[in-house]
C-alpha cells in the first residue's frame, strides 16, 4: 500500500507475523507520521511535515530508487556505460551486447543501439555515412546495428518480446534501406527464450539468422547455402 511505502501507515505493527491472508491482518498510523499529524494547526506543523520527509524520504523519492534499482546495465564494446529504462526488450538488447556480439563478432562496433524510453540512445553517424546508409529516419532502423570492422560484415538485429521479427517485409524493408553498402548484411531475430521464438517461428524469413538468449552460443540458420554470412 501507498501509505506503508511512504511510511505514514505501519501493517500488523502488533503482529508482524500475521500471514497475508489473516482476518486480523491490520494497518496503523506509523509513530512517525502521527508526531507530525498530532502538530496540525499548530505554528510548527509544516516544521514537523519537513521532518518526517527529510527522515522517512517522500514517495517520489521513494518510487525514484526503486526504479533505479531496476535499471538494465549495459557495457558497449568500447566501454561506454549505459543505465536502461526497465523491461524485458530492453533486457533483450543488453544481452545482445553482452552475449551475441562478442560470440559472433570478431570486432564488434555498436553503430545504432535504443532504449525503450528513448530510441536512438547510441547512433554513430559518422559510421553510417563511410558505410553509405541513410539514416534521416531512425525509427526504420532494427533494435541494435553492430558493425564487425574485421569483416565488414553489419549485423541488423530486433529484439523480440511482443512482435517485430525478421519477416519478408521486414527484411524487404532493411535491404531496400542498406542497399547502398557494399557491407555484407546479416539480418538477425533475436529472442529472450524459446518459448517466445517458437510464437514467431511461422513469421521469420529464409535467408536470416535466429539467436536465443537463453541458448546464447547457438544460432539457428533459415536455409540457405551459408551458416551466417552476408546476403
Amino acid at each position: 500500500h501507498q501509505f506503508v511505502q511512504g511510511r505514514i501507515a505501519d501493517y500488523n505493527p502488533d503482529e508482524p507475523d500475521l500471514p497475508t491472508n489473516s482476518p486480523r491482518a491490520h494497518y496503523a498510523i506509523s509513530e512517525a507520521a502521527l508526531t507530525a499529524v498530532r502538530k496540525f494547526g499548530l505554528p510548527e506543523y509544516k516544521k514537523h511535515i519537513a521532518n518526517f520527509i527529510n527522515s522517512q524520504g517522500s514517495l517520489i523519492e521513494i518510487y525514484e530508487k526503486s526504479r533505479k534499482a531496476k535499471k538494465v546495465p549495459v557495457i558497449l564494446p568500447n566501454g561506454k556505460k549505459f543505465n536502461l529504462s526497465p523491461g524485458k526488450h530492453n533486457e533483450l538488447q543488453a544481452s545482445i551486447i553482452k552475449e551475441f556480439a562478442p560470440r559472433f563478432l570478431k570486432s564488434p562496433k555498436v553503430l545504432y543501439f535504443g532504449d525503450t524510453a528513448k530510441k536512438g540512445l547510441v547512433i554513430d553517424l559518422p559510421s553510417f555515412v563511410l558505410l553509405n546508409v541513410c539514416v534521416s529516419d531512425h525509427d526504420k532502423l532494427p533494435d541494435v546495428v553492430l558493425l564487425d570492422s574485421s569483416k565488414n560484415w553489419i549485423f541488423l538485429i530486433e529484439a523480440v518480446t511482443s512482435h517485430g521479427p525478421m519477416n519478408p517485409k521486414r527484411l524487404f524493408e532493411l535491404q531496400e534501406m542498406f542497399k547502398a553498402s557494399k557491407c555484407g548484411k546479416i539480418f538477425v531475430s533475436a529472442f529472450p527464450d524459446f518459448t517466445e521464438f517458437k510464437r514467431h517461428s511461422k513469421e521469420i524469413s529464409w535467408e536470416t539468422e535466429v539467436w536465443i538468449a537463453d541458448f546464447p552460443e547457438h544460432i539457428i540458420h533459415y536455409n540457405g547455402d551459408k551458416f551466417i554470412g552476408p546476403r
